[in-house]
């Protein structure tokens, strides 16, 4: 018996670096993935929604698991359809904003098996890769660019007016 292929839904997070950042080019984590779908991408912290899990608890769990950082003001940013028919897969990304807890708290590699490492970037620079990105340059000659994951990419062309941020004070 053949099992049919699934739409799954995936939880990418966006925990920015501080809350009074600039609202128009906010920072946040990213690390590259390996040992999965996308490996060599760079990616939010995420993974997968568990049964009967809201996306507030699956947004907090995956970021502690991943990167040790406790979050406030989690809120739902966008979602978006992501098919990726070379890898076999299709899902539905659920995008979460926050921020640290703690400010002062760096993030750990705690799952050094599916990350490389993690690095704080901002909204411009994620634009610039994308736009490198889909026009096949991948940043050739820069040592900065970076390859995204087609969620990524996906977010930049399906909701081209997000920018992740939270609202200071904005409260639960």
């Amino acid at each position: 018996m053949t099992i049919a292929p699934q739409v799954r839904v995936g939880v990418g997070v966006f925990i920015l670096e501080c809350i009074d950042g600039p609202p128009a080019n906010p920072r946040f984590l990213i690390g590259k993935r390996i040992n999965s779908h996308g490996s060599g991408t760079y990616s939010l912290p995420g993974g997968h929604l568990e049964f009967g899990e809201t996306l507030e608890e699956c947004a907090s769990r995956e970021l502690l698991e991943e990167t040790g950082l406790k979050s406030s003001n989690l809120k739902f940013l966008t979602a978006t359809n992501d098919y990726m028919p070379a890898e076999g897969k299709h899902y539905v990304t659920i995008w979460m904003t926050c921020v640290r807890e703690d400010e002062s708290q760096p993030p750990q590699l705690l799952e050094p098996n599916k990350c490389e490492g993690w690095e704080w970037v901002s909204w411009k620079e994620l634009k610039s890769w994308a736009g490198n990105n889909i026009e096949g340059s991948l940043g050739e000659g820069n040592p900065l660019a970076r390859t995204l994951f087609l969620p990524f990419l996906n977010l930049l062309q399906q909701r081209p007016n997000i920018t992740p941020a939270v609202i200071q004070g904005q409260q639960e």
